[in-house]
């Protein structure tokens, strides 16, 4: 850490406790620099909690350090690397256009880690130039912040800064680079990496990291190893029960994407759904819906068992016994995701306490919304607000039936209907970062760089529980389908 007059003028206050891991981990360089950078959108609030100088940053010093073309005092930049199986393939990977700046130790005592996402070219970059396009770095800008606000763990974004260059991808692109705020960047593919091509030590090494660094209750003892294990399993079954509770699709849930803070990570092709279908898929790259909505489940099951094989030489000496321990721990996810779904989906429905018929009311107008095409989303605040005229499914028998059995399994709980109905506010959100609304948002601040329209989408989904009238248009169903909406990668 420093104290130098630099670093306070900044709030910069960086260690650097990854790098001291072993060094086949990481590789050290710095970003390289760009040629004109400029700031196209800062996070204030995000950065005054990290203890940021949120004046100095936004300065033309500021945007040189956020591009990487000044390095932060305290900052050792370098390159992670992590294996992964994408789409079910297993292959080395790593940051090959991303740079760990350091850990910021905020105010309260937290770390999170600093990372340069566009910042040029490492040794894990594979043939790729090591840059992005403004497009995919707004994009994870706006869906992170806003998942963020739905109360989903996720990365933040703290700030875009244009770099003065093109990036050819199929047209020329203006280039740019997004600064990442996560709990750290350890994944189920950095283990995947390190079990792959380190030794046994190396792996104890990083999981007793792991345990320090996001699982500081667990005990230090024998058993460490498998409660990190399970720990994990619980922080992925919340997580993912709460993408399916706003209708969420990742894209591309490949391992190297899955964080073991628990944080949704690296948004890619993601997307929100409008009209409700478990098949929906928008990634253009997924074209046999590997990781569709109504998959991701299974996809987090499949990849923390991807995960618990890593872990193996850790768990016992007998390998029988390890493989039946991690068997055991997996196994869990299953139970401990639907308890989180199940509970979710009772608070989005005003349901307090439990009883055994409610999955299959949960399920049966889920079933109705499929089979009418009506909009995740906006059925639910429909139902939150007493406005069933607001949605397609109103005056059809299924639904006059089921809203009878839903009335009454209301009625039969201690709570008020006043209550049930603030349990409802606090659990549907008024509005999500409408798939159109950010395509809207993108194509001004990209082709007319016209930022006010991203600017005014971001306030309102700061929100997203207030109900407000301001939300009302950003609430509204695009013309275009699911099946219609395509999105990209970016990289």
């Amino acid at each position: 850490m420093t104290n130098t007059k630099a670093a306070i003028e900044t709030g910069w206050n960086l260690d650097n406790s990854y790098a001291r891991l072993p060094q086949s981990f990481f590789s050290i360089l710095n970003p390289t620099p760009v040629r004109s950078p400029k700031l196209i959108i800062f996070n204030s609030s995000l950065a005054e909690s990290l203890g940021l100088n949120t004046d100095t940053l936004q300065s033309s010093e500021g945007a040189a350090m956020l591009a990487g073309n000044r390095i932060p005092e305290g900052a050792l930049p370098l390159a992670q690397g992590y294996a992964g199986h994408q789409f079910g393939h297993f292959t080395m990977l790593g940051d090959g256009r991303a740079h760990l700046l350091g850990e910021q130790i905020t105010p309260s005592g937290e770390r999170f880690d600093i990372q340069l996402k566009g910042s040029g070219k490492t040794p894990y970059s594979r043939g790729g130039d090591g840059r992005a396009a403004l497009g995919p770095m707004l994009r994870e800008y706006i869906i992170s912040e806003a998942m963020n606000a739905l109360g989903i763990p996720t990365t933040r974004s703290l700030a875009v800064v244009a770099t003065g260059e093109s990036v050819i991808r199929e047209t020329a692109l203006p280039g740019a680079i997004l600064t990442r705020v996560a709990a750290s960047h350890i994944r189920v593919g950095t283990f995947q990496y390190v079990a792959q091509w380190g030794t046994v030590e190396e792996l104890r090494t990083l999981a007793d990291y792991t345990l320090q660094r996001h699982f500081p209750e667990v005990d230090a003892d024998e058993n460490r190893f498998l409660n990190l294990l399970q720990e994990i399993i619980k922080r992925q079954a919340a997580l993912i029960a709460k993408w399916q509770m706003v209708g969420f699709i990742h894209g591309v849930m490949n391992t190297d994407n899955t964080a073991l803070s628990g944080e949704t990570i690296d948004y890619g092709p993601c997307a929100f759904m409008d009209t409700y279908d478990p098949a929906t898929v928008f990634s253009s790259i997924d074209t046999y819906g590997r990781y569709a909505y109504g998959n991701q489940p299974n996809i987090a099951a499949w990849n923390l068992a991807r995960f618990a094989e890593t872990l193996l030489p850790l768990l016992h000496a007998d390998q029988e016994q390890a493989v039946k321990l991690a068997q055991d721990a997996v196994s869990s996810f299953t139970e401990l995701y639907h308890y989180n779904w199940l509970r979710g989906m009772r608070a989005k429905l005003g349901i307090f306490n439990e009883e055994p018929e409610d999955e299959s009311l949960i399920e049966d107008l889920l079933s109705m919304m499929q089979k009418y095409s009506a909009d995740y989303t906006n059925t639910f605040k429909a139902l939150t607000f007493d406005k069933a005229e607001d949605s397609v499914l109103v005056g059809t028998p299924e639904f006059i039936k089921w809203n009878k059995l839903w009335q009454a399994r209301l009625e039969r709980q201690r709570e008020s209907k006043e209550a049930s109905h603030q349990l409802m506010r606090d659990s549907n959100p008024a509005l999500i970062p409408r798939n159109h609304r950010v395509e809207e948002a993108l194509e001004a601040a990209v082709e007319h760089r016209d930022y006010s329209v991203m600017e005014r989408l971001l306030e309102v989904l700061s929100t997203p529980y207030s109900h407000c009238p301001e939300q009302e248009y950003y609430s509204t169903l695009p013309e275009l389908t699911n099946r219609l909406y395509r999105t990209f990668c970016g990289t």
